[in-house]
C-alpha cells in the first residue's frame, strides 16, 4: 500500500500507526546498516511508538486528524528540531549550532507527521559527503546534499523527508535515489530554524513517496498555499534549447529526450531557447554563495577553523 493510502488509513483509524512503525522498525533494521540514511539515535522507535501514542490522545476522532497523520519524515541535519542535536554533517561542537525548531518541521508536526530522525547532510550542506550510500546500488552515490534524505525515501525507511538546495541539493540526490524531488520557488517555504548556507540562494524542499504525499506534504509547507485546479487544456511546458542542455552528457540527454516524449501526452511541450549566458550566470552565482558562506561562518571560522574540511575552508 503506498504512504498516501497509509496515511488516509491511519486518518480513519483503519490501520494501526503503532502497528505501521514495527514493520518500519524491521524495514530500517534491514536497510539502515547498508544505506546511512540516518544518524544514530539510540530507541528511535521507543520513542516513535510514544510519539505515535501521544498524536493517538490528540486526536481520538479520526474526523479531526490531519492530512499527514502518522506519516514518517526524516529532517535534514541543518534543521532544528525540539529533542535532536543539529550537527549539520560537520566536526564543530553542537552547542554552537543549536537554535530553535525550525518552523517547516513545526508545520509538518503540526499536520501529523512523526519525525524519524535527523538524515545525513554533506559538511553545511556544501561538498564533503557523509558515510550515506544509494540505495539502489551501495557502489553509487546518493547525491547530495539532501543525500540521507533522498537515500531515506528511495530505501523505503521513510516515505517523506525535507531537504534544501542551493545549487542542485534536491533535485539531483532525487533524480540518483529514483524518489519525487520538489524544490519550490525562493522562501515559498519557510527558512527560518535552518542552518544557512547561503541566504539569497538557499531553498527548503522535500521528497516524497508519490505524488499524492507531495500535494499533501506541500499543502502543510508552502507559505501561500492554493488548491490546485484541473486545467481545462493541456498546460505548457517549456523545454529549453541551447547552451544549457550542452553541459548534459549525452547519456543523460538521451534519458532527458525520453522523459520529454512521455511528457507529450500530459503537456504541451515548447522548446525553447534560453540562457545563452549560462556560464556568466553560473559564475555569478558562485561568487554570491562563496560570499554569503563566508558572511555566515565568520565567526565560527575564527573559533574552529581546524575543524573544517579543506574543501569547505577553501570556499571561505
Amino acid at each position: 500500500m503506498s504512504q498516501s493510502l497509509l496515511a488516509r488509513a491511519f486518518r480513519l483509524g483503519e490501520i494501526s500507526v503503532k502497528n505501521y512503525l514495527s514493520q518500519i522498525e524491521r524495514d530500517y533494521l534491514a536497510y539502515e546498516p547498508n544505506v546511512h540514511a540516518f544518524l544514530p539515535e539510540l530507541h528511535r522507535f521507543d520513542r516513535l511508538q510514544k510519539e505515535a501514542e501521544e498524536l493517538l490522545e490528540q486526536y481520538p476522532d479520526p474526523q479531526t486528524r490531519p492530512y499527514l497523520f502518522g506519516v514518517l519524515v526524516g529532517v535534514k541535519d541543518i534543521f532544528h528540531a525540539d529533542g535532536f542535536t543539529t550537527q549539520a554533517g560537520s566536526r564543530l561542537p553542537a552547542d554552537e549550532l543549536q537554535s530553535k525548531q525550525a518552523e517547516s518541521v513545526t508545520r509538518l508536526k503540526k499536520a501529523g507527521a512523526l519525525i524519524m530522525g535527523k538524515t545525513v547532510t554533506t559538511e553545511f550542506a556544501y561538498f564533503t559527503p557523509g558515510p550515506t550510500r544509494n540505495p539502489h546500488n551501495p557502489e553509487h552515490t546518493p547525491g547530495g546534499s539532501s543525500s540521507g534524505s533522498a537515500a531515506a525515501v528511495g530505501a523505503g525507511m521513510s516515505p517523506l523527508a525535507v531537504g534544501t538546495q542551493t545549487i542542485g541539493s534536491i533535485i539531483r540526490p532525487a533524480s540518483f535515489c529514483g524518489v519525487l524531488g520538489m524544490k519550490p520557488t525562493f522562501d515559498r517555504v519557510s527558512r527560518n530554524g535552518v542552518i544557512p548556507l547561503s541566504t539569497s540562494l538557499d531553498h527548503i524542499g522535500f521528497f516524497a513517496e508519490n505524488l499524492d504525499l507531495a500535494l499533501h506534504t506541500a499543502r502543510a509547507l508552502y507559505n501561500d498555499w492554493d488548491e490546485p485546479t484541473i486545467p481545462m487544456k493541456k498546460p505548457t511546458l517549456g523545454i529549453p534549447d541551447g547552451k544549457y542542455l550542452d553541459h548534459v552528457s549525452k547519456e543523460g540527454q538521451a534519458h532527458f529526450e525520453r522523459i520529454c516524449n512521455l511528457l507529450g501526452d500530459s503537456y504541451q511541450i515548447r522548446h525553447i531557447s534560453i540562457m545563452d549566458d549560462f556560464q556568466a550566470t553560473r559564475n555569478r552565482h558562485d561568487l554570491i554563495m562563496s560570499a554569503e558562506v563566508a558572511r555566515v561562518h565568520s565567526v565560527w571560522f575564527k573559533k574552529y577553523e581546524s575543524l573544517y574540511s579543506p574543501k569547505f575552508s577553501e570556499l571561505i
